[in-house]
């Protein structure tokens, strides 16, 4: 038993390790999440500026404002591709914590596995010293008997 109370140990540690990736894993999701978000407005405010460019284009609007639109969506693009960067790198954050919480579950795991078949064992070393010890009662029982005939 002894030896169970020092895996029972690292199994603790184990699991406040496993505790821990799941916080950061689920702060990187949380990351990807924000990060995304921004791009998807940003992918809207690019659709709209896009609408409104085209209606400049078959009104006649103002070279100015044509212009302006133009500038604005170059702007727009220019951002959306400074986002697409960030949420790659979000999505490469968040795909590794994962990994990292994977193998902390794996090893909590394992831990819980070699505690279960050492307290098994135990289990079955106790009841092989019962079986025996039942035995040995029997055969002196019966000796006793057959001597005191």
């Amino acid at each position: 038993m002894a030896g169970t109370a020092a895996l029972s140990k690292v199994l603790h540690i184990r699991e406040n390790e496993k505790t821990r990736a799941q916080k950061a894993y689920q702060k990187s999701i949380d990351d990807f999440e924000e990060v995304a978000t921004q791009l998807y407005e940003l992918l809207r405010k690019k659709e709209a500026a896009e609408s409104l460019y085209e209606t400049y284009l078959q009104q006649s609007s103002p070279i100015g404002k044509i212009r302006e639109q133009a500038l604005y969506i170059e702007n727009l693009k220019k951002q959306i591709i400074a986002l697409q960067q960030e949420v790659q790198h979000a999505r490469s954050e968040m795909e590794s914590k994962h990994e990292d919480l994977s193998e902390a579950y794996v090893e909590v795991k394992k831990f819980e596995k070699v505690i279960e078949h050492r307290e098994e064992e135990a289990a079955a070393l106790i009841k092989k010293d019962e079986k025996d010890s039942m035995d040995e009662i029997s055969i002196r029982q019966y000796l006793s008997r057959k001597t005191g005939d």
